[in-house]
């Protein structure tokens, strides 16, 4: 019994130690090419910190990823998050200011009706609890987030069945 217990805590001690030690090692920060976005439709950009970033995957993760995982959008699988996507939607989408704003108050693609009782946005927060406290430096990080995964993922994120 004692050998048992030694062996666990040998392992979790090497476990630990490989987590906090070696993984850092690995990790690549995010440079300040790849935190700059724009921010509107005049073409000024923004770079984001790393902790906006990190800030914006952990919002994300917890407000759009059950629609939005991996960038796609499972309730139509044409329309997606990617640069693509975002820069043919009406008004465009591809930046910080309107991404923000859809988040605030979400049309069709077409910008033609609102859609706030069917998407989660701040507008209809009494319907979707998870954006009643969203202020709008987490919306800017969010958006910042969407903006920085085609750099980041590149053909994964908004790429659909094939890698999600």
């Amino acid at each position: 019994m004692i050998k048992k217990n030694v062996f666990l805590l040998l392992c979790v001690t090497i476990f630990i130690l490989f987590s906090y030690i070696l993984l850092p090692a690995y990790s690549v920060e995010l440079d300040e090419a790849t935190r700059t976005v724009t921010f509107d439709t005049a073409s000024k950009t923004i770079t984001l910190t790393p902790e906006q970033v990190k800030r914006g995957k952990r919002l994300f993760n917890n407000s759009c990823a059950q629609c939005h995982n991996g960038g796609i959008t499972k309730t139509n699988p044409n329309i997606g998050l990617e640069l693509e996507s975002l820069s043919l939607a009406t008004p465009v989408r591809d930046n910080i200011v309107n991404l923000i704003d859809y988040m605030k108050n979400p049309t069709s693609y077409d910008g033609q009706n609102s859609i706030a009782e069917l998407h989660p946005s701040i507008k209809s927060a009494e319907i979707f609890p998870k954006m009643r406290n969203l202020t709008d430096e987490d919306l800017l990080s969010m958006a910042g987030y969407i903006l920085l995964q085609p750099r980041i993922a590149q053909e994964k994120w908004g790429g659909g069945k094939i890698y999600y």
